[in-house]
């Protein structure tokens, strides 16, 4: 029954996905933006200029990044972690103790990321969004943690990137719970469950935000140069030229 009612929630996932163009804008190079959208210039004062500009990423790219989220060191760690997390807390505790319960653990975890990971890049390609994460141009320790935790709910719009509300971010991560009350996880557990374990996800990618931020973005940071900001309205930062 559980197998069933998981291939029909899995169905309804790629369908959404399905919804998506089979033909996509081509990544932009170099997007033009006035100086209006940095505020006006100053009377005698250097106009300020865009430091980066948001380049949409390629098939390609998006790839690249997909398999360093869903199968990189960031995804194995976090199960081996939570795994271990898990198996302090015996939970859950038809699974028992020792090496093999917590490899079942680590491999639970481990899929209900991959799930997520995979849900959220289908979902974005449906209603054209940009989830990839990119470190903020701002500087100080606040004002990155800020947009680490902006970036866990919203995603990048359009060619010129500016933010939005993500579906793709929200949904994701019960799409990875749910999938593991309905698939293996043992017959106790319900949707209460995984509604509460979608909410411990997305807690999980606000850390996995921070973590990008401020140790390593991913393999998209090497092939999209400098492209971390989220709004050249709002998060960029202006150089001024002499």
């Amino acid at each position: 029954m559980k197998q069933f009612r998981i291939g029909i929630f899995l169905i309804a996932i790629a369908s959404l996905g399905a919804l998506a163009p089979t033909g996509l804008a081509q990544s932009i190079a170099d997007a033009g933006f006035s100086s209006s959208n940095v505020g006006s210039p100053l009377p005698n004062k250097p106009q300020p200029q865009l430091d980066l500009i948001y380049k949409r990423p390629t098939e390609k790219e998006k790839l690249h990044s997909y398999l360093f989220d869903a199968f990189g060191p960031y995804a194995i760690a976090g199960a081996a972690v939570t795994g271990a997390l898990d198996q302090a807390h015996n939970t859950p505790h038809e699974w028992r103790q020792g090496w093999g319960a917590y490899g079942e653990r680590v491999g639970s975890n481990f899929g209900i990321a991959m799930v997520t990971t995979t849900t959220r890049y289908a979902l974005a390609e449906a209603f054209h969004e940009d989830t990839i994460y990119y470190r903020c141009e701002c500087k100080g320790g606040l004002a990155r943690l800020r947009h680490a935790a902006i970036s866990t709910v919203t995603a990048r719009h359009g060619e010129d990137g500016r933010r939005r509300l993500s579906v793709a971010a929200i949904v994701a991560p019960f799409a990875g719970s749910m999938t593991a009350i309905y698939g293996w996880y043992p017959d106790r557990f319900g949707a209460g469950d995984g509604l509460r374990m979608g909410s411990y996800a997305v807690l999980g990618s606000f850390g996995g935000n921070v973590a990008s931020e401020f140790l390593y973005g991913g393999p998209h940071t090497l092939f999209l140069r400098g492209a971390r900001s989220a709004s050249p309205t709002t998060e960029t930062v202006a150089s001024s030229t002499p």
